[in-house]
């Protein structure tokens, strides 16, 4: 259920996308751009994912829909009147309403979000901007929910995760290996020969649609930035960047549909073969990474799990998702032991966690391993499990007896 009302979002995000491309490129240039919106096989994973960040991305998307018909249908009347200005609220409270949504489902879309508001706000009504009621109440409606919600009602969380993730990591900015592993990761995802292209639509767009693209681009680089251990290590931060890139790629094809409408019979259907080709090929490879893994089995394994771990005493694990999968089908919450990952080893580079062994399992009665590969990586933690009596092994998981 979940997976179709995320699909149900994504593909209302991609009417509004396709009718904004169809605004600045031709129908055919749009269409073929869509393609790519719905076959790029990290596309079509992110969009059937239940997490916040396609929804994020699909309310972003609906957003800048409507702030670009606002700054279209802008009268240079400011005061409030006529009948330009009353037909424009319409869209400036859609926008509002939903890059606002975009920013309360998930903080990280305000950099875009905000770089796109100010650039088309000053590009429609220039340094005159503050004399618009519809600019006011945009900037309210975007900023208040978010703001109520990340630093008033979850300041702690918030506080924590900007530490935690941005400035106990903003070193790795100084480093140029940090940029050429966060443009390899996007050339995993997208081809970066796509992402290139993308950056060179932005560039040659329309006026009002370079604004848009030229400062979106800009809110992600400082996204990245700010974030950088995510930048190559996590591909679902890197979704918003799908539809900024198939603005960009329509730019790009507009002149060459516009140069094959022109060509003879033969030309065309050889193109359009060429075009359907490729889009069968990506459709093809998406739907190849989805049937090539099963989770099927995940439910009966954890439910038996769960029935192995004894309900009296604490229990602390090495296990995947953080005991996640363990809580959900088995029914057992359980401490976590820590993973031995790129992230850890940037945050404390050559920490040895077995060297802390009893103090993080002080008051644990239990130990439980399901992640083999993880205890694989911390030899020494595998030394101390094996000087403790196994209560019960099955098929993808062991259980230390710690008492």
């Amino acid at each position: 259920v979940a997976r179709v009302w995320s699909t149900l979002f994504w593909l209302i995000a991609g009417i509004a996308l396709f009718d904004l491309m169809r605004r600045v490129t031709s129908p055919w240039a749009a269409l073929i751009a869509m393609a790519y919106y719905f076959v790029l096989p990290f596309s079509v994973e992110v969009s059937r994912s239940f997490q916040p960040d396609p929804l994020m991305t699909s309310a972003f998307v609906l957003g800048i829909y409507f702030l670009y018909r606002w700054s279209e249908d802008h009268s240079p009347l400011l005061a409030g009147e006529g009948l330009g200005v009353r037909s424009t609220w319409k869209w400036a409270l859609l926008a509002a309403a939903f890059l606002g949504f975009a920013t309360l489902v998930k903080i990280v879309i305000a950099f875009m979000v905000g770089a796109a508001a100010i650039a088309l706000v000053l590009f429609t009504l220039g340094k005159d901007f503050w004399r618009s009621k519809q600019v006011w109440a945009m900037a309210v409606i975007m900023v208040v929910p978010a703001l109520l919600y990340y630093v008033l009602l979850n300041q702690g969380r918030s506080t924590e995760y900007f530490f935690a993730w941005s400035l106990a990591l903003m070193k790795l900015i100084t480093s140029t290996d940090f940029y050429t592993k966060w443009l390899a990761f996007l050339g995993v995802l997208f081809g970066l020969t796509i992402v290139f292209l993308g950056i060179a639509g932005a560039l040659i767009a329309p006026s009002r649609m370079r604004w848009l693209l030229v400062s979106l681009w800009i809110g992600y680089v400082l996204y990245g930035l700010t974030l950088p251990f995510q930048m190559y290590t996590h591909s679902y931060y890197h979704i918003q960047l799908i539809p900024l890139i198939v603005l960009g790629l329509a730019i790009v094809l507009n002149p060459l549909t516009e140069s094959v409408s022109s060509l003879g019979g033969v030309g065309r259907v050889g193109f359009i073969a060429l075009v359907v080709v490729v889009i069968g090929y990506q459709a093809y490879a998406a739907r190849s990474v989805l049937v090539a893994e099963s989770f099927r089995h995940e439910p009966a394994f954890w439910s038996e799990v769960g029935e192995a771990v004894p309900v009296d005493g604490e229990v602390i694990a090495l296990t995947q998702d953080y005991g996640y999968r363990l809580m959900l089908y088995g029914w057992r919450i359980v401490d976590l032991w820590p993973l031995a990952t790129g992230l850890s080893e940037t945050r404390n580079p050559g920490k040895n966690f077995a060297e802390d062994f009893a103090d993080l399992t002080a008051g644990k009665d239990y130990f439980l391993v399901t992640a083999f590969g993880q205890l694989d990586k911390q030899p020494g933690l595998k030394t101390i499990l094996d000087t403790y009596p196994i209560i019960v092994e099955g098929e993808g998981y062991i259980l230390y007896d710690l008492r």
